[in-house]
């Protein structure tokens, strides 16, 4: 089965960031730029089965900042091919242009190897737009079948089966392939590379195309007015009472106080 990734770069959401003051952008002096956690679920996800069934594992990138690290850290986890479209003009895609983008570089790179992909897995969102769109819109795009929220994946009888968690567990759907599924969080986390695979993945050439080698890319029509914080939680009231019928009661009143009850 041939597997495709697709997988944005995004800030290290391990790091608190913060608005600029002045400019009130997010603050991103310091920060990495690093693949999306849901995207890495979704490689770890496609190397597992290609480690149990064979097959290929690719990962593409589009975007105006050069993430040649990025698409190297996931070959150092298991992908086996990498692919990069980057372009000035990308700079300010929304969801539909990103997904406009990456069917035109699909397309490009299946008449290029003369092979298509049974398979293309996107993160359920990207965590610092949040949008949850971009995959279903590739679907769209590409016209095939399209799953959301998959915990797993299989091939059964010819198609892909794929396990779509719900609040109660999971939902089993069967999808022809090609097929465009998202990825949320299995059972287990992505792995980590080891000094072998690391070094060999840094003398990896990663084909790279411009907006002009893969089509032309549709302009947003989705813009961001801008960017607000969170207000800041206020200070709680601490009982202070030790008794704990006394420190009950005191609740109750606090909570009657403001009409909480």
């Amino acid at each position: 089965m041939q597997i495709l990734i697709c997988v944005k770069q995004v800030p290290d959401d391990s790091i608190e960031i913060r608005l600029d003051n002045k400019t009130k952008m997010p603050n991103l002096n310091g920060v990495s730029m690093v693949a999306n956690a849901f995207d890495t679920y979704a490689l770890e996800m496609a190397v597992r089965f290609m480690e149990a069934n064979g097959g290929n594992v690719s990962v593409l990138n589009v975007g105006a900042e050069d993430s040649t690290n990025t698409l190297k850290n996931c070959l150092a986890v298991g992908a086996k091919e990498a692919y990069f479209v980057q372009d000035d003009s990308f700079v300010n895609l929304d969801a539909l242009g990103a997904a406009d983008a990456l069917a035109n570089a699909i397309r490009k790179i299946e008449n290029d190897k003369g092979q298509k992909f049974d398979l293309i897995l996107c993160g359920l969102e990207s965590t610092d737009e949040i949008t949850g769109q971009v995959g279903a819109m590739l679907a769209e795009k590409l016209e095939t079948g399209f799953v959301s929220r998959a915990i797993a994946f299989n091939v059964k009888d010819g198609d892909l089966q794929v396990n779509q968690e719900t609040e109660e567990g999971y939902n089993v759907v069967s999808v022809i392939s090609p097929a465009v599924v998202t990825v949320s969080k299995p059972e287990y986390d992505p792995r980590y590379p080891t000094i072998k695979t690391k070094m060999a993945s840094r003398k990896a050439v990663i084909p790279t195309f411009s907006a002009a080698e893969i089509g032309e890319v549709k302009q947003a029509i989705v813009r961001l007015v801008e960017y607000v914080e969170p207000p800041k939680r206020e200070a709680g009231i601490k009982i202070q009472e030790k008794d704990a019928v006394l420190a009950v009661s005191a609740a109750i009143e606090q909570m009657k106080k403001d009409k909480a009850i």
